[in-house]
């Protein structure tokens, strides 16, 4: 199965006017998209059932023109009001406006309350700017009537590449849209407008989809899947990778374990945690397969980094936000391992993201932070922080510093330094605990110390995460999800 691509509304467009030149009229797509809505409305009705579809003055309410027609035909009751009138409709959404028998109302008039189905079809993509007028009042109304939505390519008041509300927003029960999802049908809040999103063929083909876009995906096992490691008959644990983790103080030492047991679960054939001599007795006492060296700061990384059989590393959970972890990632970066980086030893470098820029050209480098820490990081930047978007942001730190960024949250999003970017939606509010980060963190360094690519290490590593997390639900903390590992690996390799 091929990975999902994501596109962004202006690719859209793009593959929209390729598709039309290639000599299907923009009429005949228009169509086909009424085509699809109808189908998927017909799917939520009973037969004879009251439908009232709100058209919007553009492409979308051309969309719902054509789906009014097709329902009327098969004997549901249609009411139909537009933004705005007739007349003043053009293009595609005139002729397809001219199919409509039925009488045209304002929009805001409709009697959402006594519909079976909603079919909302005000606005989509283009929508440039927050709702007023009359389309804020059809859709608050829309909402309070209870009645289920059917969205037509995306709820109307989303921003399409964002997410983001736009003043308000309908809250549809299910989404259809056309060629393939958009960013705003996966992050959030989005995501949470949008129920169940279905996407219709129209007709423009993947070969059109990647070449407008093609560089955002949907995170899941088809993007990553043939990647990850399997391990041949006679294979050993030298050929899986060795991870190291460095550790922090006497107090501080259990993110380096979770990390460490969570690179050991993913199949890193050996795992070191390398801890400062004041913390090794504690860690000693916890540590059974996960081993243990003595590391005395910077240097003391820098000796163990003469072993080259250390293929990957994770700095940062617990590890003190000072110069020190600034000098220990120094040593890192210098030693070309593969690496990655969270929690303090992103927050040490607070407003000097400038000291990492194009730092980790030459090493495979994942920085994974949250909202928080990608903000101190880049401090000082705003060129990388002002964008509404959330892909737009990791794509530009990830271009910035070289580096694979993980920007968590609800919707993680991972971008790569060659433009690549991948949404994930399988996450868990149960995440949301302490140690959670620090074993993502070790589930990255796992799969790179067996060979996985920076990019795909990351996107594999945040949905294994995650599903391990959902797996288990209420209840969860961190020490359980490295236990949770081997049953997603199992149903990931059959």
């Amino acid at each position: 199965m091929p990975s999902e691509l994501i596109l962004r509304p202006q690719e859209m467009r793009q593959a929209d006017a390729w598709t039309i030149e290639s000599g299907i009229p923009g009429v005949e797509l228009m169509r086909r998209a009424g085509h699809a809505v109808a189908r998927i409305a017909a799917e939520m009705l009973t037969k004879e059932a009251r439908v009232i579809v709100a058209a919007g003055p553009g492409q979308n309410g051309g969309d719902g023109f054509v789906a009014a027609t097709l329902l009327a035909e098969k004997g549901h009751r249609v009411s139909l009001g537009l933004v705005g009138s007739v007349e003043r409709l053009s293009g595609d959404a005139a002729l397809a406006a001219k199919d409509w028998k039925g009488a045209v109302e304002p929009v805001e008039n409709l009697p959402f309350a006594e519909a079976d189905l909603i079919i909302d079809a005000l606005f989509g993509t283009g929508l440039a700017r927050d709702l007023g007028g009359a389309a804020r009042v059809a859709v608050e109304r829309m909402n309070a009537s209870a009645v289920p939505v059917l969205a037509v390519d995306l709820p109307s008041g989303l921003d399409g590449e964002t997410g983001q509300v736009r003043g308000v927003a309908v809250r549809a029960r299910r989404t259809v849209t056309f060629a393939a999802r958009k960013p705003c049908h996966l992050l959030m809040p989005g995501r949470a407008y949008c129920g169940d999103v279905a996407v219709a063929d129209i007709g423009i083909g993947r070969t059109t989809l990647e070449a407008a876009g093609g560089k955002l995906f949907a995170n899941a096992p088809p993007l990553w899947g043939d990647k990850l490691p399997r391990p041949e008959p006679d294979s050993h644990k030298y050929d899986r990778g060795h991870a190291l983790v460095v550790s922090g103080g006497a107090t501080r030492t259990g993110a380096a374990r979770l990390a460490a047991r969570a690179a050991l679960r993913i199949g890193s054939g050996l795992v070191t945690v390398a801890s400062p001599p004041e913390a090794i007795g504690v860690n000693a006492a916890h540590l059974t397969a996960v081993m243990l060296r003595g590391c005395d700061g910077p240097e003391g990384l820098h000796h163990i980094l003469q072993d080259a059989r250390l293929n990957a590393l994770v700095l940062g959970p617990a590890l003190g936000v000072h110069s020190g972890t600034r000098a220990m990632v120094a040593v890192a970066a210098h030693a070309r391992r593969s690496l990655v980086l969270d929690a303090d030893a992103l927050t040490s470098f607070e407003g000097l993201a400038t000291e990492l820029h194009q730092a980790f050209r030459h090493a495979p480098t994942v920085l994974t932070p949250h909202d928080g820490e990608f903000n101190r990081l880049f401090k000082g930047h705003p060129d990388l922080l002002d964008p509404e978007s959330k892909i737009e942001r990791a794509h530009r730190a990830a271009a910035y510093t070289g580096a694979v960024v993980v920007l968590k949250g609800a919707d993680t999003v991972i971008a790569a330094p060659d433009g690549r970017a991948a949404i994930n939606e399988n996450g868990t509010p149960y995440l949301g605990t302490a140690g959670s980060g620090d074993t993502l963190c070790g589930i990255v360094a796992g799969l790179m110390a067996q060979g996985l690519p920076a990019f795909e290490a990351a996107c594999a590593g945040v949905w294994i995460h995650a599903e391990a997390g959902a797996s288990f639900g209420p209840g969860l903390i961190a020490e359980d999800l490295a236990e949770l590992i081997p049953g997603v690996l199992r149903k990931l390799l059959r």
